[in-house]
């Protein structure tokens, strides 16, 4: 009987890529339904922090001043994003990326079931904003190390030269938890005002208890990336990643902590600031912002992947850097738009910029910061970088439009806003080494 070797060599090398690429969508899936289901507990608090907070938690103020106090309890939570990044990053290098994730999920859908069941201010005083707060906090401290894994899960177990359309699938949960969490508010925003402000606006919170048991039943079937697998049997474990990033890493990771200063700016600006824009300032329903916003989402979902695999012919520099140009660009256009009070105009104008230029900027951030850092300290080295960039370009955006709309009493502040983070984010562009064909496994 004979025996053919290379038939079989290829036979077997044809099956191993079917189990490698098998392995990496399913680490790709298990990241976008992580993601989802920890950015759609996040989101779900921008979106109640705009709608629903300053009548429930800080009712003792007027109604500006609550509006102020509501969004900086919606930006404290980047605060503590950073440090969250650093300390679970820190085990995500020693530990594992996996231990890691299963954590995060499960202190963020705990943390967000637990607002659901929060009493009012009218019932227990100051405690209920105090609560509220704190609850917050401890979301920012486990998202902050949550996004870093969750990059890394998808990016490293990605094929060589797809790693961007791999890596989007992560970011994909970004707009997915963002559409989820508005598609909730949608569904509670037809009730009347008296059973939403009571009960209502409750609902989508507790919901997240169902979906972290879905999240956590994923991600702990998929197993540790092949780069991390390498570096530990080796024995080449950083005690010290942190300190590895500091001594080796200081400007690249300065310039990563602005690069996507204007990725954040649009994104907040449009997801949050806009919600409050369109029924304070506009005196639109809550129908039309939320509405509108969930057509966005979906369409910055379905754009993500395309700009991701786009990447990966052209480079990461070019397609991120025409995503801060649009940005730039659609700064006034945004709020023309929105001014109209037409509800298919004010869809149209939030579409277009999560659509265009979010999902050129944001599909790309867990690659191209992945890309960055090599694999002994990438956990803390990327989770540091994007994390510190949250407090300096992504909590502050909701707070500034208000403060800007409210002292100029124009929208074009605002826009002009946008213009200089579009520059900032383009500098930063320039300063990047391109890496989309780089290996990511030494």
């Amino acid at each position: 009987m004979g025996f053919n070797v290379n038939a079989n060599l290829n036979i077997a090398s044809s099956n191993g890529a079917k189990s490698t690429h098998g392995v990496s969508t399913r680490a790709a899936f298990s990241s976008f339904i992580g993601t989802t289901v920890e950015w759609y507990d996040y989101f779900l608090y921008g979106t109640a922090a705009a709608l629903v907070f300053p009548k429930v938690f800080f009712n003792d103020l007027s109604p500006e001043l609550a509006t102020l106090a509501s969004m900086a309890s919606f930006a404290v939570a980047f605060i503590l994003r950073p440090l969250g990044g650093m300390v679970i990053g820190h085990f995500g290098d020693q530990m594992g990326r996996k231990k890691m994730l299963v954590f995060t999920l499960l202190v963020m859908g705990l943390c967000t079931a637990a607002i659901g069941f929060l009493p009012t201010q009218d019932a227990i005083g100051h405690w209920s904003p105090a609560l509220l707060i704190l609850l917050r906090v401890i979301q920012g401290f486990a998202l902050g190390g949550e996004w870093g894994g969750a990059a890394l899960m998808s990016v490293e177990h990605a094929p060589e030269g797809r790693r961007g359309l791999f890596g989007s699938t992560m970011q994909m949960g970004v707009p997915a938890g963002l559409l989820v969490s508005t598609g909730a508010f949608a569904l509670v925003s037809a009730l009347p005002d008296e059973q939403f402000f009571s009960w209502g606006w409750r609902i989508p919170f507790i919901f997240s208890l169902a979906l972290l048991l879905v999240g956590m039943y994923i991600r702990l079937q998929v197993s540790e990336p092949p780069a991390f697998e390498k570096v530990k049997s080796t024995g080449n474990v950083s005690r010290a990643p942190l300190l590895e990033v500091w001594k080796n890493e200081k400007k690249k990771t300065l310039i990563m902590v602005f690069f996507q200063t204007v990725a954040n700016v649009g994104y907040f600006l449009i997801t949050v600031y806009a919600l409050t824009y369109i029924t304070g300032t506009l005196h639109l329903p809550r129908s039309v912002a939320s509405t509108g916003l969930l057509v966005a989402a979906a369409v910055d979902l379905f754009m993500q992947p395309f700009f991701g695999w786009l990447s990966d012919k052209v480079g990461r520099r070019v397609v991120y850097g025409f995503g801060a140009i649009f940005f730039g660009v659609y700064a006034f256009p945004l709020f023309w738009l929105l001014d109209t009070a037409n509800p298919v105009l004010i869809t149209l104008a939030l579409s277009l910029g999560l659509g265009i230029g979010h999902a050129a900027t944001g599909s790309l951030h867990g690659v191209i910061y992945a890309e960055q850092y090599p694999t002994r300290y990438r956990f803390s080295g990327s989770s540091t970088a994007y994390q510190l960039s949250g407090i300096i370009s992504s909590a502050p955006t909701p707070l500034i439009a208000a403060w800007l709309v409210a002292r100029s009493g124009s929208s074009a502040s605002v826009s002009w806003y946008v213009v200089v983070a579009a520059v900032i984010s383009l500098i930063c562009v320039l300063l990047v080494k391109e890496t989309y064909r780089a290996r990511i496994d030494q």
